[in-house]
């Protein structure tokens, strides 16, 4: 089977479309068609089915995608081991992270990084969890974060790696009546108005357990997925916030330990199975490790 038909293949799983797929690969919808009726000649198999306007994949379809997976990333890695051995820069990996999760590691991994010649191509995507094996079709590696009582990504097609875990507290404008205290209670935030992100993402679905635990439903006065606003905001009296812990930066505000409920998130490393052998994703990995290591540690 033809190496670039596979590439076709792989991002067609990616990206669900014939016309999706055609637009990263410089190709038109019906080249993109052509070539797949020939990678299923040559498998010997259908590899695709009509499913309306679209198509979907045969058993034998999604179980070629994930061979594909690792010829394609046993061509990656050899094409970097073969960089390595000129003596040339390593090669680019592309990363993707969450804004906040950028600011707290991405300094340390890309000095790392530089340090060993290795070039970061790096873009914020501010998605929830459970998009993250879909950015691959792009990244080398995704920095993404979810609730801790959520279950973990799996999949044929990821390699999920735990790196740090983040408590998320309470956060009060100054003078607040719990300000004093050393921690807050769920059932005494009973009647606040809150400050929080979007659906979907960890702090909200902390919110979601403290209305759960409460019996009653969290009053959201504004929601806004910058947490440098929503800090002004608190800190102008405009309401409570739920924040991760090592993301608070306002001077003011009085941040607090939440009791009677599990409030963090878990930071985890997501790449394609097997991505970790290419010498320069190797490294990038290695330098988070280290990065969340030393960010726990202070």
């Amino acid at each position: 089977m033809d190496v670039v038909r596979l590439r076709i293949l792989r991002e067609l799983a990616d990206r669900g479309t014939v016309a999706a797929t055609a637009a990263p690969l410089s190709m038109t919808p019906s080249a993109v068609s052509q070539q797949l009726k020939v990678l299923a000649r040559e498998a010997g198999v259908p590899l695709l089915e009509p499913d309306g306007r679209r198509l979907r994949f045969t058993d034998a379809g999604r179980a070629l995608v994930v061979r594909a997976d690792e010829v394609l990333g046993a061509l990656d890695r050899a094409a970097d081991e073969m960089t390595a051995y000129a003596r040339s820069p390593r090669g680019r990996v592309r990363v993707a992270s969450f804004p906040s999760g950028a600011a707290l590691l991405l300094p340390a991994v890309l000095e790392a990084a530089g340090a060993i010649g290795v070039e970061l191509d790096v873009s914020d995507e501010d998605v929830p969890a459970s998009a993250a094996p879909a950015l691959l079709a792009d990244y080398d590696v995704v920095l993404t974060h979810r609730d801790e009582r959520s279950a973990p990504l799996s999949g044929p097609r990821v390699h999920v790696e735990t790196l740090m875990r983040e408590p998320i507290d309470v956060v009060l404008p100054p003078g607040h009546r719990l300000a004093a205290q050393d921690r807050v209670q769920v059932d005494e935030l009973v009647g606040e108005g809150w400050i929080s992100v979007r659906g979907g993402f960890p702090v909200d679905d902390v919110l979601l357990s403290v209305a759960a635990v409460t019996g009653i439903r969290a009053r959201v006065v504004h929601r806004i997925n910058d947490f440098r606003v929503i800090e002004e905001l608190v800190a102008a009296g405009h309401g409570v916030a739920l924040l991760p812990r090592y993301s608070v930066l306002h001077p003011a505000l009085v941040r607090l330990p939440l009791a009677g409920v599990r409030a963090a998130r878990i930071y985890e490393l997501v790449t394609r199975p097997g991505a970790a052998r290419r010498p320069a994703v190797g490294a990038v990995l290695d330098s988070f490790r280290t990065a969340a290591a030393r960010k726990l540690s202070m």
